[in-house]
């Protein structure tokens, strides 16, 4: 239930502040931080490590 607090709170922050362009920024660090959860146990690990 408090997760669903923060990115409420941070939407209305975006909105209220006009700070869109902040929204893809927070979109790319998600998905790059998907990306390395699911390849932590799997072999593309070292291929994935080497492009950052």
């Amino acid at each position: 239930m408090a997760k669903l607090r923060i990115i409420r709170e941070y939407f209305s922050f975006l909105k209220e502040n006009k700070k869109w362009w902040l929204l893809p920024l927070v979109i790319v660090f998600l998905l790059f931080g998907l990306l390395i959860v699911l390849t932590k146990g799997s072999a593309l690990a070292p291929f994935i490590y080497t492009i950052f």
